[in-house]
């Protein structure tokens, strides 16, 4: 079986068939699926999902591009839900910063404060991170450290390749592993799949998103977390029955809510 640790099915994009992209994934060995928080507004149908389906858990959080939503007592009411089991998608992106100085400094500096409180957040509530990183690896590497996420632990979510990020392998990070991995230009994170400790291993889509070859271009769905699983038993030399049995075991380790769907 695999769990989907990232996949977003309260986007719109599913709308018109989600329990269709539900019930594909079931049937093709996709047993868990969790709905991260990346605003306020989608938060509605990631409830509806994860009540109406048992293998549907879902997160809160703001992502780095929705920092202005930011609001910890919309959090808080959240938080408690007994399908609410994770803190995030939280982080930080330097990909799309403003070009003026003055306003790239400002912008950078609001993302690392609302990082920090959601980390601060997560440590209070005693629920695990799911973090967004992209073109930020020092800086987030040092927040992670600085204020001592280790004690929740939790995921990097669509991991970068970043070989800098390795070392939170042992402050109770895992490495979420995507569709990426299938792609022709992702040759670092080919060669440096074999470093992360297979202990720290999970499987994601981020669907709608980041879509596995032989299908990328169109909307990802959580089905397709078999041919990631394909890729990195290739990439290890392992079996996908292994991959499988690894990648599961380390969500319950982290995510321990999905024991309850095994």
């Amino acid at each position: 079986m695999i769990i989907d640790t990232h996949c977003h099915l309260d986007n719109k994009q599913y709308y018109d068939d989600i329990d269709i992209v539900i019930q594909r994934a079931l049937e093709d060995g996709v047993k868990g699926f969790l709905i991260p928080g990346a605003d306020f507004e989608d938060l509605p149908q990631a409830i509806k999902l994860a009540e109406k389906y048992d293998e549907v858990f879902f997160a809160v959080g703001i992502h780095p591009y929705d920092i202005e939503q930011y609001d910890e007592s919309i959090m808080e009411k959240y938080i408690n839900h007994p399908k609410c089991i994770a803190v995030g998608e939280c982080g930080l992106d330097y990909y799309r910063l403003p070009e003026d100085e003055e306003e790239k400094k400002e912008n950078i500096a609001k993302q690392k404060e609302v990082f920090i409180s959601q980390v601060e957040f997560a440590k209070k509530v005693k629920k695990p991170l799911i973090i967004h990183i992209r073109d930020a690896s020092d800086d987030s590497k040092q927040i992670l450290i600085d204020y001592n996420a280790k004690e929740v632990g939790g995921v990097l979510h669509c991991y970068n390749a970043s070989e800098h990020l390795l070392p939170l392998s042992e402050h109770n990070f895992y490495f979420g592993i995507g569709g990426v991995l299938t792609f022709k230009n992702a040759k670092k994170l080919v060669e440096i799949l074999p470093k992360i400790p297979q202990d720290k291993l999970l499987l994601e889509t981020d669907g709608p998103y980041l879509t596995p070859h032989p299908f990328r271009g169109k909307r990802n769905e959580p089905a397709y977390t078999n041919y990631v699983a394909d890729k990195i038993s290739e990439l290890l030399e392992i079996s996908k029955e292994e991959v499988e049995k690894i990648t599961v075991n380390n969500t319950i380790s982290l995510f321990k809510q999905f024991s309850t769907i095994i």
